[in-house]
């Protein structure tokens, strides 16, 4: 049994097909990088998987059961979290308060509880919540204003927050986008030591030299059709991913 299994899922907007009939999975402790040109349905997939979006079709399971249809916070207290490719931190919100919404998130509340149904800071909230700043390296900034945080901070921040669900699947959707080779680097090698400690994870990314590097697998979607499902060195060279993604000398 996979962590995480897709099974021909479909996603349709009126007469545009998103995602078309897409099977994959995720083992336990996986690296698995999810690629492919704009608009090929990659955010899509992310959303069905994560709850965001419901199913036209098809099946999702985690940790062996059915999922397709549980709103967002279920899925994420069942051990699944996420980030966002439009960054989502509470600028007004401290660092540590911006991290203990996933902490109480794990919980099994909804964003709106977490952030709004929260009286004081239980012994369980505030560890889940130190152990997550402590990995992203913000535990000195945990009362800095997200807001006064660099753009690649507000990064480690979101990914803090889903840290601290302590997930067993993290999902990250162009976790390296607006940041420069030394930033991408570096965040290279935080994925890589998540990923070294057992954690599950799986990317989208349009930097190539990052998904190449550090995915065991490689999954390629194109007009929401997968078309590679292999090591990054087949993928890299497989005609078809050439064509469709990675472009083809003339």
């Amino acid at each position: 049994m996979s962590l995480l299994e897709i099974e021909n899922v479909t996603r349709r907007f009126g007469g545009l097909v998103a995602v078309d009939d897409v099977t994959t999975r995720v083992e336990a402790g996986e690296l698995v990088g999810l690629i492919g040109p704009n608009g090929a349905g990659k955010t899509t997939l992310f959303n069905l998987i994560s709850g965001f979006t419901a199913l036209t079709s098809g099946a999702v399971r985690f940790k062996g059961a059915a999922i397709d249809g549980s709103k967002p916070h279920v899925i994420a207290a069942r051990g699944m979290s996420r980030t966002f490719q439009n960054l989502r931190v509470f600028p007004n919100m401290s660092v540590f308060d911006n991290v203990s919404v996933g902490s109480v998130g794990a919980m099994g509340q909804s964003a709106f509880a977490a952030v709004f149904g929260r009286r004081g800071r239980s012994d369980a909230i505030s560890a889940r919540t130190w152990e997550a700043l402590e990995r992203v390296g913000l535990a000195e900034q945990s009362e800095e204003l997200a807001a006064n945080l660099s753009y690649g901070k507000r990064k480690y921040l979101e990914i803090a927050r889903a840290l601290a669900m302590r997930p067993d699947l993290l999902i990250l959707d162009e976790p390296a986008a607006g940041l420069n080779d030394s930033e991408t680097a570096e965040l290279a090698r935080f994925i890589r030591t998540l990923n070294d400690d057992g954690l599950a994870v799986m990317l989208v990314e349009h930097d190539m030299n990052l998904v190449m590097g550090i995915c065991s697998r490689v999954v390629v979607l194109a007009s929401g059709r997968k078309i590679a499902d292999a090591e990054p060195a087949v993928v890299r060279a497989d005609p078809a991913v050439l064509e469709a993604y990675l472009g083809v000398d003339e």
